[in-house]
């Protein structure tokens, strides 16, 4: 039986910068393009569109899912159709929040007076490249492209996000090697008599990557801990398939991929770095239980936790960066030493 091509005359695809466009967004990106369609990214995160997507969410959304609908809004008149596919459960130690599996459902209903068309697909599970390709290649012969031609632009997309992905876990693990001689050579000069030495200070920022790289949502932060010298890494950014199979040392049983992923990332760094900054979205239900286990569970490394909300300024989460950035400088210089 012949498959519909009801998305054929779709030309210009708008996809939101939000959500899990910070994981897959150069697969989506590139995938579109290579079967000939032009891409329209919203623009980066800002005041209007967070204020938007709350007007037009429930309370009890979480702020990342607010955001995300603000940004669908920000599309509509820009191009054909809106891409929002669907990232079911399929895996129990692999899957997604159930707002990545509603995302398609909810954007068609809070628009539908809009008249916005969303075309989308469901990726069963986001490890395996077949259902991957299987979900894009679908999708594209709806669009009108032929089997052959989704299968090459899929290898395509792919491979240009493997190769994104690398790239990223490459950049983490050169700055925790630097870290690491850094540090030895700071712990060398003051044996040496060199009181001046400022050890360098590593922190982990361990948050979803729609939070961690989103400035509006994460900036301060960053911000915070940069101009403060310290050296930040990126947990969502350690290699992925690492971070999952070091993540099973921590829990056999966790369900969500990217909370496992970053659970990992903290154990392959933790003896490298300094401190660990956790970064939620509130009211994030999977970080609710994973960043408890984290606080009780992870020894020997201090941890300080942030949770952002639509109503929050930056003057306290700056406060608090602040101040736990100096309790670590503090103790590098033999405070808090208890026999």
């Amino acid at each position: 039986m012949p498959q519909t091509t009801d998305w054929a005359d779709v030309q210009v695809v708008g996809i939101p910068r939000a959500l899990l466009f910070y994981r897959f967004g150069v697969l989506w990106t590139a995938f579109f393009e290579s079967i000939g369609r032009t891409v329209v990214v919203s623009d980066p995160t800002d005041k209007a569109i967070a204020d938007e997507g709350d007007r037009l969410s429930v309370d009890e959304c979480c702020l990342a899912s607010k955001v995300f609908v603000g940004h669908v809004e920000s599309l509509v008149g820009r191009c054909d159709a809106v891409f929002v596919p669907c990232y079911p459960t399929s895996d129990h130690r692999s899957g997604f929040c159930t707002k990545f599996q509603s995302a398609t459902d909810m954007v068609r209903n809070t628009f539908r007076d809009d008249k916005l068309r969303v075309i989308s697909c469901e990726v069963q599970n986001a490890r395996k490249a077949k259902d991957v390709r299987r979900a894009f290649c679908d999708m594209a012969v709806r669009m009108g492209v032929t089997p052959k031609d989704a299968r090459t632009a899929f290898k395509a997309a792919w491979d240009a996000q493997r190769a994104h992905d690398e790239a990223l876990a490459s950049a983490q693990e050169r700055t925790l090697r630097r870290l690491v001689d850094e540090r030895r050579a700071a712990d060398a000069a003051a044996a040496a008599g060199d009181d001046a030495v400022v050890r360098p200070l590593g922190i982990l920022v361990v948050a979803h990557p729609y939070i961690s790289h989103d400035p509006y949502l994460s900036g301060a932060v960053i911000d915070s801990l940069e101009e403060m010298g310290a050296t930040v890494v990126y947990a969502d950014a350690m290699d992925h398939e690492r971070a999952y199979k070091k993540s099973f040392e921590f829990s056999g049983t966790m369900p969500w991929l990217i909370n496992r992923e970053l659970i990992g990332s903290i154990l392959l760094a933790q003896d490298r770095i300094d401190g660990i900054v956790l970064i939620s979205a509130f009211p994030c239900g999977p970080d609710s239980m994973t960043d408890d286990a984290i606080m009780r569970c992870i020894q020997g490394t201090p941890i300080l936790n942030l949770m952002i909300d639509a109503q929050s300024g930056t003057a306290g989460v700056e406060t608090r960066v602040e101040s736990f950035v100096d309790i670590l400088r503090f103790q590098q210089k033999g405070g808090y030493v208890h026999e």
